[in-house]
């Protein structure tokens, strides 16, 4: 993917039968603090924003960070699991695009 100057993203896809909207909102919490530390301590990560989809019992979170390593530290220091971060390109409103893994 060609470079936008910006770190890549990510997107983190969560399989959770189950799932209520307050559980989801709880563990999407716990993480986004988790690489809110991880930020403060000077790693180039942020929570950039998550979805919930009930009808599929999945959710997904996004993340701009330096490395997926990074990503999958924020899970681990928040205890959330998760089922896999892939690289992920994201098209803004105004068709501009965002981030997008190396």
């Amino acid at each position: 993917m060609e470079s936008t100057g910006e770190p890549p993203t990510f997107l983190v896809e969560h399989y959770w039968p189950g799932q209520t909207v307050e559980a989801f909102r709880a563990a999407a919490d716990v993480v986004r603090a988790s690489a809110e530390a991880m930020a403060r301590a000077h790693a180039p990560i942020r929570f950039l924003h998550s979805t919930l989809v009930p009808e599929d019992e999945a959710a997904f979170c996004v993340f701009s960070a330096a490395s997926p390593d990074l990503v999958e530290e924020a899970y681990r220091r928040a205890g959330v699991a998760f089922e896999r971060i892939v690289g992920a390109l994201e098209l803004t409103s105004d068709g501009e695009t965002k981030g997008g893994a190396r």
